[in-house]
């Protein structure tokens, strides 16, 4: 009863708070729309009432929507003035009103542009702008770069462990289910960009569409299995460290179900309440409260993850002066542990420190280390999994041996039958 309580208020928290989660710029072109559904209704009120009074009619100017504001019926000759709305003002300006007259041949312009009244322009703000336009392009340039150098990576690492089945074991099946994750992560980034950002002329306030709301949740997905899967490695690391012999088939099914049944339940939870308390947009708006039930158990599986790798920093310690102490080497901790020890660290910390921060601050910083860096951290468990592993050295070594021996004894053959002729049919 008490769970149902406390989910039951939570819906209720989220619902009082979809409304002041709107994207500021958003905020403003929803706020136009409203603005001119009233006007059209106005406008037909107006109509109506003339109608039904045609013999008293007189000359005049009709409402009228010019796209930011709402203009009232009125007479020629009569002038009328309006505010600027309050979504266009900067903070602390002086209201200004805009002034129209109503002549023989209508609405006259406006007495002055609702950019100079509403909104004070600054001597760089052309400049500024173009500089985050080169920004974002930069960064989406390199995003880019990096999910395809990681994807190639990744396929080639899966293909490999496919080749040499040999390898094939519990570790090697959560390293192929990480690949995989990444892999979904990059190929969700580029769906994304295509749907949402390859026309430019769409309103992203405005549009909202199944195919991108779809987009959107296919990427919120592999994003939590691939920090889930993250945090499996990290378990399964340590579980390998503390108990010498573990039951792994069975630890896999639980890592499985770790890996890829959490992120489901979540995205299928946030899915449902965001088409019943939320259904505006493209589903892509991070400050809404909804948010937090995908951004909650990131920050739970970074947090774990961080923990386990103190934990496991200390078993490592410990065995380590163990081993000097007793002069002997064992060599399955130290190659075991190095490669998870770099990936820890490096995937997660840096998304702690901005989780404390909301969304809109320290963007540029933020796209940088989420996107840039992000982007290559597919090649960089390829690399560490895969390229360096001693094991894939060894085995695709020991193969390209066998191949090369086989060419020369064949080479070796064909040159005796040349010879000879002994063998030649």
């Amino acid at each position: 009863m008490e769970v149902k309580f406390v989910v039951a208020v939570f819906v209720l928290v989220c619902a009082a708070k979809v409304v002041q989660t709107t994207h500021a710029e958003c905020f403003i072109v929803i706020h136009l729309l409203e603005k001119e559904e009233e006007c059209k209704l106005k406008k037909k009120t107006t109509n109506a009432v003339s109608s039904a009074t045609a013999h008293n009619k007189t000359a005049g100017c009709a409402v009228e929507w010019d796209g930011v504001s709402c203009w009232p019926a009125a007479l020629i000759g009569e002038s009328v003035s309006v505010a600027c709305p309050l979504p266009l003002l900067k903070p602390d300006s002086p209201t200004v009103l805009i002034t129209r007259n109503c002549t023989l041949r209508g609405w006259s312009q406006p007495s002055l542009p609702y950019f100079t009244a509403c909104y004070l322009e600054d001597g760089n703000e052309e400049e500024h702008t173009g500089d985050e336009q080169n920004y974002f392009a930069t960064v989406k340039l390199i995003y880019t770069i990096g999910y395809g150098v990681s994807l190639a990576s990744l396929f080639i690492s899966i293909l490999v462990f496919c080749i040499f089945r040999k390898l094939l074991c519990t570790r090697t099946y959560i390293h192929l289910n990480l690949f995989s994750t990444f892999i979904l992560r990059g190929l969700a980034v580029f769906v994304k960009d295509a749907v949402l950002f390859a026309d430019e002329s769409m309103n992203h306030c405005t549009v909202s569409t199944v195919k991108c709301k779809s987009a959107v949740t296919f990427f919120q997905y592999c994003v939590l299995a691939n920090f889930f899967w993250l945090l499996v490695e990290g378990l399964y690391l340590q579980t390998l460290l503390i108990f010498t012999f573990a039951q792994k088939k069975k630890l896999f099914w639980v890592y499985t179900v770790i890996g890829w049944g959490t992120p489901s339940i979540t995205i299928i939870i946030w899915a449902l309440l965001k088409s019943q308390l939320d259904n505006q947009g493209c589903w892509d708006d991070l400050d809404s409260a909804l948010w937090w039930i995908i951004k909650t158990p990131i920050l739970l599986s970074v947090f774990v993850n961080f923990v386990v790798f103190i934990n496991i920093s200390r078993i490592i310690i410990q065995k380590t002066k163990a081993t000097n102490s007793n002069g002997t080497e064992k060599p399955p901790y130290k190659r075991l542990a190095r490669s998870t020890l770099l990936l820890i660290p490096l995937f997660g910390v840096h998304y702690v420190v901005f989780a404390l921060f909301p969304e809109h601050i320290g963007v540029g910083p933020r796209l940088y280390l989420e996107l840039v860096l992000g982007s290559f951290q597919g090649f960089i468990v390829a690399l560490l999994y895969c390229f360096l592993n001693a094991e894939v050295r060894y085995e695709v070594r020991k193969e390209i041996q066998k191949v090369m021996k086989g060419c020369w004894s064949q080479e070796e053959n064909n040159a005796f039958n040349l010879a000879t002729q002994d063998y030649v049919t």
